[in-house]
């Protein structure tokens, strides 16, 4: 993957990532469905990510944990908002307790993936 643009919209609280990938859209796609490929590729390289629920489809949930390089964690959830294979995904993160809960009174952020074919302008 390589990116090729940012864009920040301060006003709006977005922040817009433009990546291409050597790839065709489908096999990007299974990274997402695949929990064993988005564990090697989500969170920065010195913390591994380990799913342990992964459900994608709408309204499903995601629990993962991040492992620091001194063997300390930090946890996290999704709630799938909706899924359109292999087009876009739309999810709500945020951080979890032990038990994979959300931390209550914690920020949560949506985030929208959308995939397609060619260079997008």
């Amino acid at each position: 993957m390589t990116v090729i643009d940012v864009s920040k919209d301060y006003e709006a609280r977005t922040l817009t990532f433009f990546a291409e990938f050597s790839a065709p859209i489908k096999r990007v796609w299974q990274l997402w469905e695949d929990p064993r490929q988005l564990e090697r590729w989500w969170g920065p390289p010195t913390w591994p990510a380990t799913f342990t629920e992964h459900e994608l489809f709408e309204g499903g949930t995601m629990k993962y944990y991040m492992t620091g390089p001194e063997g300390d964690q930090s946890r996290g959830w999704w709630r799938v908002i909706a899924v359109d294979p292999p087009n876009s995904l739309e999810f709500e993160n945020g951080f979890a307790d032990e038990t994979g809960a959300p931390v209550k009174d914690s920020p949560a952020m949506n985030m929208l993936v959308t995939l397609s074919e060619g260079r997008v302008e």
